[in-house]
């Protein structure tokens, strides 16, 4: 049993003043693997004032320090990488495909944020203007379960790569997560309050974060309507905010894809981080013309996808975080059968061998249509929709049709025309048959999948105000 009782304050280990204990699970097993001390209005306060404390130093340094301390930031948590996976596992199920993407994330991002600073030329002259990009001040960084250690190195390199000060709010449902990355980060023996990261409840911590005058910025990757609530909060104090929020990302498989070599794309895509990911393909738009053929070849693809224990190196599809998130998979399994759409692989209950853990049999329902909600709501597993269209202008009518726009996707035989088709559709990214991430491009959503990017000297831009001076 693990007994995780210290935050982060002003660079060293603390005893938080907030009481209560969080219980962690293995969703594997359902077992209570541990608790966490969670920290309250007090120890975000503390967080906050470190951090302002340490901005005025910060803020003055030039790209060559802050370069150099990313890449020991990067070199310390690359050194825990294999502390890092087991964590993972352990609290958050992720199978071995997925995890090693989230422990290497967890580091290279310092060197994506090294490298988007590199290129980047603070000072700018237009017209008579002197103008100096300067940084925001304290941000307050909150981060999701679902892939915690990624989220937390990611919002503290931009902030500080731009020469802010940050305080993180992570999910205390990966706390394992947390503390390894704050021991590595302690290691490198940064500046007092330059990163200060407060494990404890969103309408605590965060709602400190969010609120506090001290703090400049709030970015926050998480649900929609949460995203809502910090948008409001925030704008009592005139924040800055990045929201990087939830999706219902359509693949539109084009009359002219060859089905047996996208399949692998579309499987993935849809079933990405065990369909725990706001970027997952959810909703497989398929041509009327080659609806039977499409079905069985996707009925079969799904029918061989392996969910289970994720130390099994065959597993692709994990369990879920929680018994709460494991039922809500599951009232929408019975939901869409209510509503019409036909069952063809998958359903209810775990998967065949599986007794205990949060599991879930991956699924896939046809016949269904864009105003069901299984079509429009973000379920967060690995449940698929296939929705039948007629002309290449409807499917992109389809793929339109929702309140999100964070991750499309186009597969085709053609890459011209499927760029044509990617021009037209609402969404921060578009991916053409399963192209890899681009780490410097920007990244954020349309419509109710967020405001702002992440990622690259867009995600640098974010946190820099423009400041003018005419001589």
């Amino acid at each position: 049993m693990r007994d995780i009782n210290q935050v982060y304050i002003d660079g060293a280990f603390v005893t938080p003043h907030g009481e209560e204990r969080f219980e962690l699970f293995n969703p594997s097993t359902e077992a209570v693997i541990g608790t966490v001390r969670l920290g309250d209005a007090g120890d975000a306060r503390a967080a906050v004032a470190a951090a302002k404390r340490a901005l005025p130093a910060w803020s003055r340094t030039t790209k060559a320090e802050r370069i150099a301390l990313l890449r020991r930031f990067h070199a310390a948590v690359a050194a825990r990488r294999d502390d890092l996976i087991a964590a993972i596992v352990e609290e958050y199920g992720a199978p071995k495909g997925r995890v090693d993407w989230m422990a290497d994330m967890a580091a290279t991002n310092f060197l994506e944020a090294a490298e988007a600073l590199q290129s980047y030329d603070f000072d700018q002259v237009i017209g008579h203007a002197e103008v100096r990009m300067t940084p925001l001040g304290v941000v307050a960084g909150i981060t999701p379960w679902n892939s915690n250690a990624s989220f937390i190195t990611a919002k503290m390199s931009m902030a500080l790569a731009a020469g802010c000060t940050i305080v993180i709010k992570p999910s205390e449902m990966s706390a394992i997560q947390t503390q390894v990355v704050m021991e590595a980060l302690h290691e490198v023996g940064a500046p007092k309050g330059l990163f200060n990261i407060v494990t404890g409840r969103g309408d605590v911590v965060g709602a400190e974060f969010t609120s506090n005058p001290d703090v400049a910025k709030v970015t926050f990757t998480g649900s929609t309507a949460v995203g809502k609530s910090i948008l409001r909060a925030a704008a009592e104090t005139m924040k800055r905010v990045t929201l990087e929020l939830g999706g219902k990302g359509p693949q539109i498989i084009l009359d002219d894809a060859d089905l047996d070599a996208v399949m692998p794309a579309i499987v993935g895509s849809g079933f990405l981080n065990s369909g725990q990911a706001c970027v997952a393909g959810t909703r497989i738009l398929v041509p009327e013309s080659r609806k039977a053929e499409a079905l069985e070849k996707i009925k079969a693809a799904v029918a061989a996808v392996k969910a289970g224990d994720p130390h099994d190196p065959e597993v692709s599809v994990g369990p879920m975080v929680s018994r709460k998130q494991w039922d809500r998979v599951q009232s929408y399994l019975k939901l869409g059968q209510e509503e019409g759409a036909t069952l063809l692989v998958g359903g209810e209950g775990r998967p065949e061998g599986q007794d205990v853990g949060w599991f879930v049999r991956p699924t896939v329902f046809s016949d269904v249509t864009n105003d069901m909600r299984i079509a429009r709501e973000e379920i967060f597993g690995p449940v698929l929709s296939i929705i039948t269209y007629g002309t290449e202008d409807e499917a992109v009518a389809i793929a339109n049709d929702t309140h999100y726009g964070l991750q499309s996707y186009v597969l085709s035989s053609d890459t011209d025309r499927a760029r044509r088709v990617a021009a037209q559709l609402e969404a921060g990214r578009v991916i053409i048959n399963g192209a890899p991430h681009e780490p410097q491009a920007p990244f954020g959503g349309f419509k109710q999948s967020g405001i702002g990017r992440e990622n690259g000297v867009a995600g640098l831009l974010a946190y820099l105000e423009p400041k003018a001076v005419l001589v």
